[in-house]
Order: structure tokens, then C-alpha cells, then sequence
């Protein structure tokens, strides 16, 4: 089993409180967050780009991983991935997370591309975690 870890300290109340983010790898380390990053845009990060961020780089490296079973190697591979939050009656929710992706393979086709890419989509580690959230995508070719 492999284990990895993130961490949060906040304090004080919703809108005027802070908190700190940080990853056992210390690729983020105490790194400010706040309901000004969350809901206001203002600088600084918040958990939707967090997750937004794993769930490109897990896809990626899924369809990486896919692409090579037909012995394809990219050149390149770049996802966005947009996390959208949305106010209901039970209060907020992640509801639909889109994957833009570009990719340069060469030797791939359309299809193999296509196909490779939906894979990726349905099961990297990260997308059956927020299978909660509808989950779409636009990829391209290049």
C-alpha cells in the first residue's frame, strides 16, 4: 500500500480565519490559505486547485502509462483540469471537474489517441476518488 500525505492547520472563524496547507514532500510547505483564495480569488491556493492539480497530473501520467502499452511515448501531455464548485441546498459540492488536454504523440492516430485518452479519464486514481463529480473532457491531438 502506498501512503501519502497532506496536512492543514486553520484557525479563527470561516470568513476571517487563515490556514496553512502542506505535503509530506514538501512540495508545499505552510502554504497560506483562506475563504479569500477559495471564494474571492484573491493569491494564494485552496483545496479545488489542489485538487484540480492532482487530478491533471494523475491523468496524465495514466494516459502515459496507457500509451505506452501500445508503444506510443509522448512528446508531450498537457492537461488542465478546471474543478467546478456549485452552492445546492445541502451546501457547497464539487459537481463537475473538465479536462482539457493536449497531447504531441507521435505515431498515434485519432483513435488510438481517443481511446487512450477515455481510458485515462475513466480510470486514473484520482478520477474514480471524485467520481462524485461529472467528469468531461476535450482532448486534442497535435
Amino acid at each position: 500500500m502506498i501512503r501519502k500525505t497532506g496536512s492543514a492547520k486553520w484557525s479563527g472563524g470561516l470568513k476571517d480565519g487563515k490556514g496553512e496547507i502542506s505535503t509530506q514532500s514538501g512540495a508545499l510547505t505552510s502554504q497560506p490559505y483562506g475563504f479569500n483564495t477559495r471564494f474571492e480569488d484573491k493569491p494564494g491556493t485552496n483545496p479545488e486547485e489542489l485538487i484540480g492539480a492532482a487530478h491533471a497530473g494523475c491523468f496524465s501520467m495514466a494516459l502515459s502509462n496507457i500509451l505506452g502499452e501500445s508503444d506510443l511515448v509522448a512528446d508531450e501531455i498537457a492537461t488542465k483540469a478546471t474543478v467546478m464548485m456549485e452552492k445546492g441546498d445541502a451546501g457547497f459540492s464539487i459537481t463537475k471537474i473538465h479536462l482539457d488536454v493536449s497531447a504531441k504523440i507521435p505515431g498515434a492516430t485519432a483513435e488510438q489517441f481517443a481511446d487512450a485518452a477515455q481510458k485515462a479519464k475513466e480510470n486514473c486514481p484520482v478520477s474514480k476518488v471524485l467520481a462524485g463529480a461529472e467528469i468531461t473532457m476535450d482532448a486534442v491531438l497535435s
